[in-house]
């Protein structure tokens, strides 16, 4: 039985819920920090550490992900995911030792969220559309901001009534119950359904050629497997625009509410703020995804790391100046400019390096990304502690921004595979 809409859209859909529980139900640690920090009396960083190594965990595992979605598709990647993630969160309320807590909340759901979050979606979601690939990613990872704003307050009212282990034992459960039953409607690609990309029919004998978004032939006619791409300079301008791209996400993230607090800011404002931003991340990672598919992604990744820039200008200007108009400045150029970054992350990867092993591919380039995400908070903190204050850390990360930008253009994947809104450049042919 056809459905009457076209089946990527039911990947969106279940991508969309798979982030919004999956990414969020690790993003609740920061809930159960201070509970457990209560309870067991051990130190801060012993404590957060556990998250920290997460990142160890999730880069370890994001290239045998990659291998194993080329391998297995996305149905074994993602119940794989959702196995690690819901033991880890169901295993935790078990915890009476610090290593407890880092082999559930580190090891486990670390793993479960690269198998669940943007790397794990990035691997399979791009081959279902091609005209609205940014657009249909877009949508997708907006779940994460839904997910932000009701599962995580009903995480912590929770924590509040009956504790952080019910809690974390109810995020467990959510996980496996609503995760591993939906992500079996999953495929990778549209031909394994008898499918076309963005549902487009098969053309007919007597049709004329549909015109064809290839612009480097040579190029994509190349059988990229790990080693060929390791081996060209794309591959590398692409991992450091990832890695710069992902330190100047998490270095603002982790710090800003501090930062605020420190300059006289109410609690109240600190963290408004910073809810305010996955609230703007939503249409923003939709529009912008929007218009990567009309004026190429190069564009609008330089559009997100210039979001980031003025965001970062907007922190330094607080500190001479604290007013709330520029908190509302940093607040919309991070999450509606800067989250634009997640919506197009994967697609300069696919229109780059599209085959058969785009999997272990991407999931290496992500080790990159994740060594950025580790790496912002902990140099800004570092910074911090040795000037006693943020300034030189955000200037610093208004380089990184520019160096990000200037990364994936020099990638280029325009210079590839045109986006629907530069076909009309191109002579009609087929790829």
């Amino acid at each position: 039985m056809r459905l009457p809409f076209f089946y990527g859209w039911v990947v969106v859909a279940v991508t969309f819920v798979t982030m919004a529980i999956g990414v969020n139900a690790r993003t609740a640690f920061s809930l159960f920090f201070p509970p457990i920090i209560s309870e067991f009396g051990w130190e801060r960083g012993v404590t957060a550490g556990a998250f920290s190594f997460g990142f160890v965990a999730s880069g370890v595992a994001s290239p045998l992900i990659g291998r194993l979605m080329d391998r297995a598709g996305p149905r074994a990647v993602m119940e794989l995911g959702v196995v690690l993630m819901g033991g880890g969160l169901l295993l935790a309320p078990l915890t009476s030792q610090p290593w407890h807590l880092y082999l559930t909340i580190g090891v486990m759901v670390g793993a479960g969220s690269v198998c669940l979050g943007y790397s794990g979606q990035s691997l399979f979601l791009p081959n279902w559309f091609i005209r609205k690939r940014g657009f249909a990613i877009g949508i997708a990872f907006a779940g994460v901001g839904i997910g932000s704003v009701t599962l995580l307050p009903w995480v912590q009212h929770m924590i509040e009534q009956t504790g952080w282990r019910t809690a974390c034992t109810a995020m467990g459960l959510l996980v496996l119950i609503a995760l591993a039953p939906i992500n079996l409607l999953l495929h990778k690609r549209p031909e394994d359904i008898g499918l076309r990309p963005d549902g487009d029919a098969a053309p007919g004998a007597d049709a004329a050629k549909p015109v064809s978004n290839v612009v480097d032939p040579v190029w994509v006619n190349t059988d990229w497997t790990l080693k060929r791409a390791v081996a060209t300079a794309r591959f590398w301008w692409i991992a450091v625009g990832y890695f710069s791209g992902l330190y100047i996400w998490y270095a603002v993230q982790v710090h800003q509410t501090k930062f605020l607090l420190d300059i006289g800011f109410s609690p109240g404002v600190a963290v408004w703020a910073l809810g305010i931003v996955s609230l703007l991340g939503i249409p923003g990672q939709i529009l912008l995804g929007h218009v990567s598919d009309r004026i190429g992604r190069e564009w609008v990744w330089a559009i997100s790391c210039a979001g980031f820039a003025i965001c970062f200008a907007a922190l330094i200007a607080l500190k001479f100046q604290p007013s709330l108009w520029l908190v509302y400045v940093m607040v919309f150029t991070q999450g509606a400019l800067g989250y634009g970054l997640t919506s197009i992350m994967g697609a300069v990867v696919f229109e780059i390096f599209q085959g058969r092993h785009q999997g272990s591919i991407f999931g290496t380039i992500m080790l990159a990304a994740l060594a950025g995400g580790a790496a912002g908070p902990w140099l800004t903190g570092l910074l911090y502690d040795r000037t006693g204050d943020y300034t030189l850390a955000f200037a610093i990360a208004m380089v990184v921004s520019g160096l990000s930008a200037l990364s994936v253009w020099r990638a280029s994947p325009g210079k590839v595979r045109a986006v629907a809104g530069r076909l009309h450049k191109l002579k009609p042919a087929s790829e």
